[in-house]
């Protein structure tokens, strides 16, 4: 989740708040939509995409805005989405946050199994191949979302509950800290707050042994940690952490975003966000990951609480 639009969420008036959902058909577009307008949003799904900057440039709206995005509808452009998400950055009348909701393709073709619904991109072929399609349209959206919820393993219950975790009016106690990996290679994640290099540390990618796992696995870790280099950068990174933290929190700060870094995002970066969010978790702290290239790769399923580890 990037703290670039959510800290916005938290600065601006409510009435300034605007949130784009979208995600694959039947990953739970329309329950979030539902969820998010019982919190007292103005809801609008299949909101078509040409529409979107005549409602951005118009007046103020009276109450927070959540509008859906469906790739069924006739307009709908992938590069027509990223480009106004990028104008409107410059300008940011309102505080904009893209939520996308994830589903692995195996959950989503059973969920289409069992209502025996076709496919919108795929209407006379498998749902499979309708699902392949989807994946490819929306794969660069997925990759600029602030916030990405993987549906998968959630009820319609679970995933109104998770909304209702994020998006619920905030009483302004209470401190939301995400911690992102990342590969520098593609460039930093939108809207970190604080970001750390860890490509000096030692890097398991030149052991064969290690190179296809990810700094989840204890033998990766145990392999970074014997960098002697490696108990003094964690040690400083969480006593700066731990020291900010009360101090942004009493300040009203809502949204923290911290980043690790390395080079292609899989090993050093994914220990320390780990490691991190794990002591975070342990002091109290609401804590959220984020594994940015795993997840497009499939090796992670997006956001999660640290808690869950």
């Amino acid at each position: 989740m990037s703290a670039e639009a959510v800290e916005a969420f938290a600065s601006e008036r409510s009435d300034k708040r605007l949130v784009l959902v979208t995600g694959p058909s039947g990953a739970g577009r329309s329950t979030a939509i539902r969820a998010l307008e019982d919190l007292g949003y103005e809801a609008i799904d299949n909101m078509p995409l040409s529409l979107l900057p005549r409602l951005l440039d118009g007046p103020s709206p009276e109450k927070p805005l959540a509008l859906g995005l469906d790739v069924r509808n006739r307009d709908f452009s992938t590069n027509a989405l990223i480009e106004l998400i990028d104008q409107h950055s410059a300008r940011a009348r309102l505080a904009l946050q893209v939520l996308y909701l994830d589903c692995r393709s195996g959950v989503l073709l059973q969920r289409f199994s069992e209502t025996r619904r076709r496919h919108p991109l795929a209407p006379a072929e498998s749902a499979e191949v309708g699902i392949a399609r989807e994946f490819d349209l929306l794969g660069p959206v997925r990759a600029r979302a602030d916030m990405l919820i993987d549906t998968s393993d959630m009820s319609p219950h679970d995933l109104r509950a998770e909304l209702e975790r994020w998006y619920a009016p905030r009483d302004g106690s209470g401190l939301a800290v995400t911690v992102h990996s990342f590969s520098y290679k593609r460039g930093l994640p939108r809207g970190l707050d604080m970001i750390f290099d860890c490509r000096f540390l030692r890097n398991p990618y030149w052991e064969a042994g290690l190179r296809g796992l990810d700094g989840r696995r204890p033998e990766v870790v145990a392999y970074i940690e014997g960098d002697p280099r490696f108990a003094d950068f964690s040690r400083r990174v969480t006593e700066l952490i731990a020291l900010l933290l009360p101090a942004y929190e009493t300040e009203g700060k809502s949204y923290l975003a911290i980043g690790f870094g390395c080079t292609g995002g899989q090993h050093r970066s994914v220990a320390m966000t780990e490691t991190l969010a794990a002591t975070l978790a342990k002091d109290g702290w609401q804590v959220s990951i984020r594994h940015r290239e795993l997840e497009r790769h499939g090796g992670a399923d997006g956001l999660r609480h640290a808690s869950d580890v």
